[in-house]
């Protein structure tokens, strides 16, 4: 018998009672995004981190950190995120989201705390290990937490309830940059740039905010469904009824297109993302638009949050409307739509069609944001609902694998075509051209998906507890 502390955290304890108002689990799940989304505003530490000891970004110190040295952070955080997510999901499954929301708020949290010794020190290892290694398992757990509990409650609106979760992740940059900036212009007099301070403070907001969501997560029994639901036939085809285990999961060849298309998705978006600042100054240069006309770096910052904005809202918008349209039809659309919009991005720039040019920036992003966000729907179409936060989290792999190709793609194309004399647009061509082509086989991925073959179904009924082992 587990003591009164532990048996708080038992999944038996988080089971919902009879009336239980269903619409107070996405707030639970949102508080929980909207904190480690604060990692798509960790480049906010970019400059600051590289001059810790010479006190001025403009001129870097010989012992300073350089950017590829501090970039190298994300890049782990995100590939700790895909694997912890791939390597805990059973555990999750297993537990219940309480105890796993948890273990990612102490990891956020403390990830942060482990990082400001780095600074503090001045060890890049530190930094890595703990806004990296740490913070990046945080994030996995975290993100995959709430996910299969939404499905569970939201049988009926599952791109709705998923897509609520998981916009506030693309929206947590939103609170986390200005969050991070004001911080360490409070502290700049008292620690270099700011930074170690201003890293414990936020891991021990971020780990507070979080227990909101900890403490008022609720699952539903494993009887319960909505009054009145009534599962639909509309794309029955691809809904299936039945359940697949996480590790039968991978053995379908319909994962590996799903893992194909989530991979194609994030490492187009990034080469948008990546390139967004620089492009757009750039392009819409003073020399090209005449003196005074150009695009400053003030403005370029605007359009960065614009397309944060869009990243957000595209996670909602479009997870949403995959309820009513299918999920593969969805994911016709972004692929398909998406490799236009990637091909005319460079001859926009070219002819100087700067509005023409916000507004397929940020159509491009908030496809890729509802990408995310529809991925969990899609799996537990195919693969029910027994495990789909183990199997998502599998999934997330792509994602890991995205976050290190996708920068390399980039800056090889882009460097490789400033160093033959192109600038503007001319200088994005070949990623916008190669991401484009991506997506044409993030497409063709995702026309292949198929219904599971019945011989990878569980037999008989399942419950969580089944999954256990």
């Amino acid at each position: 018998m587990a003591d009164n502390s532990s048996s708080l955290l038992d999944r038996s304890r988080t089971v919902a009672g009879p009336g239980y108002n269903r619409w107070l689990v996405p707030p639970a799940a949102l508080a929980i995004h909207l904190a480690i989304g604060q990692a798509y505003a960790f480049s906010v530490f970019n400059k600051p981190l590289g001059a810790l000891i010479s006190g001025d970004p403009a001129k870097p110190a010989p012992d300073d950190w350089t950017p590829l040295q501090i970039g190298i952070t994300f890049s782990i955080a995100i590939v700790l995120l895909g694997l912890s997510a791939a390597i805990f999901g059973k555990w999750l499954e297993r537990v219940g989201p309480r105890k796993a929301m948890l273990a990612s708020s102490l990891c956020f949290g403390g990830g942060f705390l482990i990082a400001s010794l780095g600074v503090h020190l001045h060890n890049i290892w530190l930094l890595y290990f703990g806004y990296g290694v740490v913070g990046g398992i945080g994030l996995g757990i975290g993100y995959i937490s709430p996910v299969s509990t939404l499905i569970k409650w939201f049988p009926d609106r599952k791109g709705v309830a998923t897509g609520m979760a998981i916009m506030g992740f693309g929206g947590g940059a939103m609170i986390g940059s200005p969050l991070a900036n004001n911080l360490m212009t409070h502290f700049k007099g008292s620690a270099p740039m700011g930074v170690a301070p201003t890293f414990i403070v936020m891991g021990i907001i971020y780990l507070i905010f979080m227990q909101f969501g900890v403490w008022t997560i609720r699952v539903p029994a494993d009887d319960w469904k909505p009054a009145g639901y009534v599962p639909s036939t509309e794309h029955n085809d691809m809904i299936t009824t039945a359940n697949v285990s996480a590790d039968n999961a991978i053995k379908t060849p319909q994962f590996w297109m799903l893992w194909v298309v989530l991979l194609c998705n994030v490492t187009a978006g990034i080469g948008v993302l990546e390139t967004a600042s620089p492009l757009i100054q750039e392009t819409f240069s003073d020399t090209a638009m005449g003196a005074g006309k150009g695009v400053t770096a003030a403005a370029a910052a605007g359009f960065v949050g614009l397309l944060s904005l869009f990243n957000l809202l595209g996670r909602f918008f479009w997870s949403s409307a995959s309820d009513k349209l299918g999920r593969k039809v969805a994911y016709a659309i972004y692929f398909g739509l998406g490799t236009i919009m990637y091909a005319l991005i460079p001859t926009l720039g070219h002819n100087l069609q700067l509005t023409l040019f916000v507004a397929v920036a940020c159509v491009i992003i908030s496809m890729y944001g509802g990408g995310f966000a529809t991925a969990p729907a899609y799996l537990s179409d195919l693969f029910g609902k027994y495990q789909v936060g183990a199997i998502h989290g599998r999934l997330l792999t792509a994602w890991s694998t995205a976050g290190v190709l996708g920068p390399l793609i980039v800056h090889y194309l882009s460097d490789s075509r400033k160093a033959e004399g192109f600038s503007g647009a001319a200088a994005y061509q070949t990623v916008f051209y190669t991401m484009a082509g991506l997506l044409v086989v993030g497409f063709i991925s995702n026309i292949l998906v198929h219904a599971v073959n019945e011989r990878y179904y569980e037999k008989g009924p399942v419950t969580v507890e089944a999954g256990a082992h």
